[in-house]
């Protein structure tokens, strides 16, 4: 397993400088979400050069906007939008073999679904979604690039909340650039075991996203991590475990301390 972290996490005018800090903070591998209006060619370039001058290697990228999450939206021009930016992520993924996510919709609740959990889209809207989900991976083709389905938890997304429900449908596409990015935060709010519903989804796994349950940094809320990482070397998991969280105070003393926590935890130091 590779440590990583996520680009908006580190102090840093530019992607050089957040690697270069990352690197001595002891990860090998970052997780690049850059704000659509910022993305052009100068930083595209630094993207692309960004491991042979950093020695930090660039593993997801994801294009943020508040179109993001909105590719199912009834709304056509934002519907529209939405998804000209997730072809253009992918495109990006796909030089540099990196993988990246979508959801079938993200963004606060509204009502709050405390009391309904795990609701299904339409058929219709699901074979709309599965319609765009294979145009994308059809985007990757000739690259080891992965587009992934991130379960969300029922306040962020109506829909496929949990492994299962987001597993069914990466059945049903049977792409090899497939597959699942969980999450242990969402994960903490709708599976009855993280690491249960880890081996559940097996080699489907690609790449995760690490917070503690209450979205602060590992080992900073009631997790059993040691417990999650002992489920990802049951399925022999092998790629990037993400920080996607807060980083809990000082940025330049608690990811060095997460980095330690981390190695020791794939290590199997218990």
């Amino acid at each position: 397993m590779l440590l990583c972290c996520s680009s908006p996490m580190v102090p840093g005018e530019t992607l050089t400088k957040k690697a270069q800090l990352l690197r001595e903070w002891g990860y090998p591998t970052i997780a690049v979400f850059h704000p659509y209006d910022e993305w052009n060619a100068q930083t595209r370039r630094e993207l692309l050069s960004l491991e042979a001058r950093t020695g930090v290697r660039p593993v997801e990228f994801v294009l943020t906007a508040d179109i993001y999450g909105k590719a199912m939206s009834p709304n056509a021009s934002l519907r529209a939008a939405c998804r000209d930016m997730y072809r253009r992520a992918v495109d990006v993924c796909a030089e540099l073999d990196m993988v990246t996510e979508i959801e079938f919709e993200y963004g606060p609740q509204d009502p709050m679904p405390l009391f309904t959990p795990y609701q299904r889209p339409s058929s219709e809207d699901e074979a709309a979604f599965l319609d765009f989900y294979r145009e994308l991976l059809g985007r990757t083709a000739g690259s080891e690039a992965s587009v992934l389905l991130e379960p969300l938890n029922r306040y962020e997304s109506r829909y496929l909340n949990s492994v299962a429900d987001n597993l069914a449908l990466i059945e049903q596409v049977a792409h090899p650039a497939a597959g699942l990015l969980p999450d242990t935060f969402h994960m903490s709010i709708e599976e009855a075991s993280v690491p249960d519903a880890l081996r559940t989804a097996g080699d489907k796994v690609r790449h995760v996203h690490l917070g503690d349950n209450n979205r602060l940094l590992p080992g900073r809320g009631s997790l059993d991590w040691a417990g999650i990482f002992d489920a990802l070397a049951d399925i022999s998991y092998g790629g990037a475990v993400n920080l996607e969280c807060s980083t809990s105070g000082n940025p330049s003393k608690t990811l060095p301390q997460s980095a330690r926590l981390l190695g020791a935890l794939i290590r199997g130091e218990r």
